[in-house]
């Protein structure tokens, strides 16, 4: 058995410690996947274009100035990118589809994405990554999949139109005439790479049980159309369209968000129990009929009596007294918070939510810390975000067997 190169990581930690991951996407869903496995101890390897890189993700929306004070980072690069060893490649280019597979035999899973056909126009089909290196696990990540109908195949995807084309959309925001909404920030993108990263690892303890790897399709719209509950079984059974209902539910009550003097609650009270101890805080008798009707019955008059006497009762309190009240009557209740309330809240603060961290483009940040908390193995940040192609030279001479002069050949050839 060949022996595997030793790790670049400097200590090794989390529970994907010894787990080597090859990442080639850009923007989103792929290249997120990858991050959060490095989190965790992966040892990552993002590649990106020779010159430009990233070019869209590393500068869209807003951005903090680098300590050189030449040039802007986004603040999402900066949260999202941390722990990885980035290099640049151009696999068009015989020489760089060389060096990518010599990166693969160093690897225990590859990510990329992708329209169907780019890899192999290159000749780098899942039958050439396969044979050189049998035991690796391939994840395709692309808008559509890569089979299926024919028109389908070659269409540009992002976030919107995952959730539009997966079914989301639809029943995001309130009934018409009000328009179907997003879900923020690029939601469809974050689940893709949910739905990348734990197939990537089930692929991976197959391959490590077998000796065999595989590849793994990945669509955007079908990790957003898994997650729509009950919508095709209703739809198959009975014909019916589940539609938008805004945020309340349209079973049971209470379940939506109301205003408070100073800001916003949701009030959630899932079945018969939770509802009758939301009555006493409104000076109502939940054994009374009509307020059993009300709990379910959420459109009867006695439904809409009893939201409206909640309305009122909140409207005449402050967030932070109904959330008290209704905690205190064991009713699920919470701000709806935004940046400021997140920051300043007790609750993020004791459990570590919000850290700082060294970034080597814009110097010492504070964002998110590494969720979720493992007890013996915890993930951790070790390095922030870094410069296109920064690890050129420590990657290639390690795992493609480059020396430094044929590194700096390459990077003239503009093969790196």
């Amino acid at each position: 058995m060949e022996l595997q190169p030793p790790s670049l990581l400097s200590e090794q930690f989390g529970p994907l410690q010894g787990v080597r991951i090859l990442s080639t996407g850009s923007l989103i869903a792929q290249p997120y996947a990858a991050a959060l496995a490095a989190e965790m101890g992966a040892e990552v390897i993002q590649v990106e274009r020779p010159g430009e890189g990233d070019a869209a993700w590393r500068h869209l929306g807003r951005q903090l100035p680098t300590k050189d004070g030449t040039g802007k980072v986004a603040t999402t690069w900066v949260q999202e990118r941390r722990n990885e060893f980035y290099v640049t490649l151009d696999f068009s280019k015989p020489e760089g589809r060389e060096v990518f597979l010599k990166l693969i035999k160093v690897c225990d899973i590859w990510m990329e994405s992708s329209k169907p056909g780019s890899y192999p126009k290159w000749g780098l089909t899942d039958e050439v990554v396969l044979q050189a290196n049998p035991k690796i696990v391939i994840a395709h990540v692309s808008g559509y999949g890569q089979s299926g109908h024919p028109d389908y195949l070659g269409r540009a995807s992002y976030d919107m139109i995952g959730q539009a084309f997966g079914g989301l959309m639809y029943q995001t925001g309130f009934p018409d005439p009000e328009p179907p909404v997003r879900a923020n920030p690029w939601t469809a993108d974050y689940i893709t790479a949910l739905f990348c990263l734990w197939s990537s690892l089930a692929g991976y303890i197959s391959a490590q049980r077998t000796g065999k790897g595989q590849s793994i399709d990945i669509s955007q719209f079908e990790s957003i159309h898994h997650l729509l509950s009950g919508t095709m079984v209703e739809y198959f059974a009975d014909g019916f369209i589940r539609g938008r209902s805004g945020n309340k539910a349209t079973a049971f009550q209470p379940y939506d968000a109301f205003p408070a003097q100073d800001g916003w609650v949701v009030i959630g009270a899932v079945g018969s129990a939770v509802f009758s101890r939301v009555c006493p805080v409104l000076g109502l008798d939940p054994t009374e009929e009509k307020w059993k009707i009300a709990c379910t019955d959420v459109n009867s008059m006695e439904g809409i009596e009893f939201d409206a006497i909640l309305r009122g009762w909140v409207a005449e309190h402050t967030v932070a007294e109904v959330v008290e009240t209704m905690n205190a009557a064991q009713v699920a209740c919470c701000p709806i918070m935004n940046s400021q309330d997140m920051a300043g809240d007790p609750h993020y603060k004791a459990r570590g939510i919000h850290v700082e961290w060294e970034d080597t483009q814009v110097g010492k940040v504070k964002g998110i810390g590494v969720t979720p908390h493992f007890s013996v193995t915890p993930g951790k940040i070790w390095r922030g975000s870094v410069p296109i192609g920064h690890d050129n030279e420590t990657v290639y001479t390690r795992f493609a067997g480059l020396s430094r002069e044929e590194v700096a050949q390459l990077k003239e050839k503009g093969v790196i």
